[in-house]
């Protein structure tokens, strides 16, 4: 008995000590690499770290979006006869995107930061405030929303509007560094710091490149027997991606969000509006012929008769109003139009990529100090950013130049121009592109149309719009620097590694 004893155990220690090394060898430092047999994560080794199994965490406020195929573009008839959105199928990386439009909490916490931390710069916090006199009319009363409709506690969970793209890229901006900086405060790395003041805030770029330092809790241990320390990288997947403006084909493929009616890659109803059917009413037993979005139904009626009031918006309603559509996103026909990154022409359908269309590329490279190293953060403690020369991308075949957002439609390829010695960065000097300017205006910039390389798309339809606008496919644009108070945004994030969710 005392001999069987014995035994078990020395199996089991054997057992354990074997579970042991496998184990060692899955997660430690004896994973070793398949092209040299080098072990990773080992400081007697050079310290080369990498772990497998990334998963992306989802950011505050996002939904996950699965990509794939669809067909891009107005297939519903084109009453206004622009024919500016024709069809093409397209296909899309996996991206995530806000679940609601932006709320006005969310901008007055935007605001509020502003003004505390940039106190030297008061330009700042005046350059981010929206433009509440939009909601002034010649022929109404609407002073109460300009003086209510942003800070009264009301409308928090209402959008904002008011707000212009640059005004709507740079709230993105912020929130990415708001979140990156959360993320490192609650894994320790950082501590709070409430007194950041000027170039002095946190910044994820200018912290990725050595150039903030905040008030450091616990760095990561360096692998790297040269080091006993070291600041997180870009590679070691703890930061998100940047918040961003969704691309116009991301915007309307997470508004048709085809998946709830497809099965096995055959699309079963095709989609008019968010939802399923061709009707902008409710067909279901409970809700029957209650409107599905908040739109104008006709000439004067914004929101149907006292005692009972159908979409029950005046004006804008809170964002999470109505149903979602079937990627959990609310509000995505109707309420307010969206700003999306894209510059607009008439003509993208005749030259879109087939794999994640963008209009709107300016290629940028950091800026160098006389050294050669990355040059001193600007006056907001941002890294500083310039164009790439035509010169540098001589030999490039991908692209020749920075600025893209008139490629193939405006640049030089593309315009008949009388001294054919300029360079594509004269002809932009010249007010985007000679084809968008008048003959009389090659020197002095006057234009004869509205379309040039800041004028960026909206879509959605809003509080004020007709039910032709709230499809998907529908496209509108406005310059960058103007605002509406039928406007707003939401955020979109991109997605690395693989298109499923979880993988």
């Amino acid at each position: 008995m005392k001999s069987n004893l014995l035994f078990s155990a020395f199996a089991i220690t054997l057992l354990l000590f074997s579970s042991c090394s496998k184990v060692k060898n899955l997660v430690g430092k004896e994973e070793r690499s398949s092209a040299t047999g080098w072990a990773y994560n080992d400081p007697e080794n050079g310290g080369f770290e990498y772990k497998k199994g990334y998963i992306q965490k989802t950011g505050p406020g996002l939904v996950f979006i699965e990509g794939g195929t669809f067909v891009l573009g107005r297939t519903q008839d084109d009453v206004m006869f622009e024919w500016n959105n024709m069809p093409r199928r397209v296909t899309l990386p996996s991206f995530y995107i806000d679940k609601t439009e932006v709320k006005n909490v969310n901008y007055l916490e935007y605001l509020h930061w502003t003004k505390r931390v940039f106190v030297d710069y008061p330009e700042v916090y005046k350059k981010a405030l929206p433009d509440t006199m939009v909601w002034r009319s010649e022929l109404a009363y609407n002073e109460p929303y300009v003086n209510n409709y942003l800070r009264h506690k009301a409308y928090s969970e209402y959008p904002v509007v008011g707000v212009s793209w640059e005004q709507a890229s740079d709230f993105c901006e912020w929130r990415t560094d708001r979140v990156n900086e959360r993320i490192l405060i609650e894994k320790g790395i950082l501590k709070e710091n409430p007194d950041q003041r000027n170039e002095n805030n946190f910044n994820t770029q200018a912290y990725l490149m050595g150039q903030y330092e905040g008030v450091v809790g616990t760095n990561l241990k360096d692998l790297n027997p040269d080091n006993e320390e070291r600041r997180v990288r870009w590679s070691d997947g703890i930061l998100l991606p940047k918040y961003r403006l969704p691309t116009e084909a991301e915007w309307e493929y997470a508004a048709l969000a085809t998946v709830g009616n497809s099965t096995d890659e055959r699309i079963g109803d095709k989609k008019m509006f968010p939802w399923n059917g061709h009707w902008v009413r409710n067909d279901s037993k409970k809700h029957r012929g209650e409107m599905m979005a908040n739109f104008s139904r006709g000439k004067g009626d914004f929101m149907g008769s006292a005692g009972a009031l159908n979409d029950a918006g005046d004006i804008t309603v809170p964002v999470e109003s109505y149903w979602p559509n079937d990627f959990g996103l609310f509000c995505m026909a109707g309420n307010v139009n969206e700003w999306v990154a894209d510059v607009y022409r008439p003509l993208s359908s005749y030259d879109v990529a087939e794999f994640n269309p963008y209009r709107g590329n300016v290629f940028k490279t950091p800026l160098l100090d006389e050294e050669g190293n990355i040059a001193e953060k600007d006056s907001l403690g941002r890294v500083r950013y310039r164009d790439q020369k035509d010169e540098e991308l001589v030999n490039r075949v991908n692209y020749r130049t920075a600025d893209n957002r008139n490629h193939r439609d405006g640049d030089l390829a593309s315009s008949v121009v009388a001294d054919t010695e300029w360079t594509n960065d004269e002809l932009r000097s010249k007010g985007s592109s000679l084809m968008y300017l008048n003959a009389q205006g090659a020197d002095n910039n006057t234009y004869n149309t509205l379309i040039n390389d800041e004028s960026r798309v909206y879509k959605g339809g809003s509080w004020k719009d007709r039910v032709f606008w709230l499809s998907p496919g529908a496209r509108r644009f406005l310059d960058q620097k103007s605002s509406r108070d039928d406007i707003g945004f939401r955020c979109a994030m991109t997605h690395v590694g693989s298109p499923v969710e979880g993988k």
